[in-house]
């Protein structure tokens, strides 16, 4: 169901939509969190270790996947409040045949790269095999993780956040039936787990482009809608590019500073990959609860309620803030019981190691909710300049720290304190950036 968010009381509309974003996103990472599970409990510590190996490189594909939903959401969300119902049908077209040419792109450098790119962040041989075995089977399914997230992004923008999150519900769980199916009973392996991803990406993929064909089909044009447009293009790419490059270089340096995880060994790899598979379980339910009010202030920005977009930003704070209590107390007093959802028989290293990470960073959860709030109004209203300032220096911060704490007596744990530093000079750039926007009250 299609929703106006430029209407009712703003705490309200955005706490409504936002929160099956928020169990939307939980589902979207069982799909990972799933793979590392049952590849820890049934196969091995060293498969724990490939999976979450290469897990960091499929960041990269869901980089540019993402940055094409954020385009196509914001142009469609601003267009859906000015209510340009054809123009809106154009851009639809038009994102989805740029996704295309994006896509087809990347699988082919996966296939040709992903081996090298093993090579270049220092895989160890015992999990190198398997690392790229991941990686060929997911290179192969890149056209459902695109195509689902511009429907997805569609879905939002019209303010529907109730559909992907019953996809989502349904497949994600039917992901973990498939991964224990192909790993204990068909003792598939690591290629299982890939495999299990695979089909069941490629389902809510397909049940996600037919529901939000026939929901445009349903919505009165009132002008002819033109199947491709560039200039409509143009402003899809002025918001995906940038998007598409704060989360590809955010890849890049997370891809660095595995390889300088690897230098430590598998049992410190094992360790980290639990836990950040935990970590990005609690960051991308920020993110997308501010891709949420991305689309929240697009809709205003095109309706021009300026009053509504600052009304939202306070709701938007108060509500993640609200999720970042009970995440930062789990983890940080319960952080072992969780990790050992993910290893059967945990080496001393590897729990130690994913202990210590999760004590570090998650204090600081209600420092990075901060940012990516704000980072979702500057993203909708199309100020990427600024939105990329702050995130570029989180990675720098981050990058550079790892590397050169590593080298010091605190060895690994010294690369888990470049997080919070990131963090938290990051987020006081965007709060600022915030609150010099056009919505501030003059």
């Amino acid at each position: 169901m299609n929703k106006d968010l430029t209407v009712g009381k703003p705490e309200t509309v955005l706490w409504r939509f936002c929160l099956p974003l928020f169990g939307s996103i939980i589902f979207q990472q069982l799909y990972n969190i799933a793979d590392s599970l049952v590849a820890g409990k049934f196969i091995g510590e060293n498969a724990l270790a490939a999976v979450g190996n290469s897990y960091e490189i499929t960041l990269i594909f869901i980089a540019f996947a993402f940055g094409c939903n954020m385009g196509c959401s914001v142009v469609v969300s601003q267009l859906f409040g000015a209510k340009r119902y054809g123009r809106l049908k154009t851009a639809v077209t038009t994102a989805c045949m740029f996704s295309a040419v994006i896509c087809g792109i990347l699988m082919a450098a996966g296939i040709a790269g992903c081996g090298p790119l093993l090579r270049l962040i220092r895989t160890p041989a015992e999990v190198f095999e398997d690392s790229r075995l991941y990686l060929d089977i997911y290179v192969w399914g890149l056209p459902f993780v695109f195509f689902y997230n511009i429907s997805t992004g569609i879905f939002s923008a019209m303010g529907d956040s109730k559909t992907p999150f019953y996809f989502l519900a349904v497949s994600s769980t039917a992901n973990i039936a498939v991964d224990i199916l192909f790993v204990k009973t068909f003792h598939m392996g690591v290629a299982g787990v890939a495999w299990a991803t695979f089909l069941c990406q490629g389902v809510s993929c397909a049940l996600a482009v037919l529901t939000v064909g026939g929901r445009l089909k349903k919505i009165p044009a009132g002008e002819k809608a033109a199947f491709f447009d560039w200039g409509i293009l143009m402003k899809i790419a002025a918001i995906a590019v940038p998007s598409i490059l704060q989360q590809s270089f955010i890849s890049v340096g997370n891809i660095m500073i595995q390889g300088v995880i690897n230098g430590f060994g598998p049992a410190v790899m094992a360790g980290y990959s639990a836990a950040v598979k935990l970590n990005n379980l609690v960051i991308t339910s920020f993110t997308t609860l501010g891709n949420g009010i991305s689309n929240y202030g697009a809709q205003n920005m095109g309706a021009g309620k300026m009053d509504r977009i600052r009304a939202g930003f306070k709701a938007g704070l108060k509500l993640v803030w609200m999720l970042s209590l009970p995440l930062c107390l789990l983890y940080f007093f319960a952080g072992s019981v969780v990790l050992r959802m993910f290893m059967e028989e945990p080496t001393k290293t590897a729990m130690e190691t994913g202990v210590m990470f999760l004590k570090i960073l998650s204090p600081f959860y209600f420092v990075v909710s901060a940012k990516l709030v704000a980072d979702g109004i500057l993203r909708g209203a199309g100020l990427m300049g600024r939105f990329m300032a702050a995130t570029f220096t989180d990675l720098i911060l981050r990058v550079v720290l790892a590397m050169v704490l590593s080298k010091t007596p605190l060895g690994a744990a010294g690369i888990w304190c470049a997080w919070p530093v990131g963090w938290a000079v990051a987020a006081a750039m965007s709060l600022w950036f915030y609150r010099s926007g056009p919505w501030r009250r003059l």
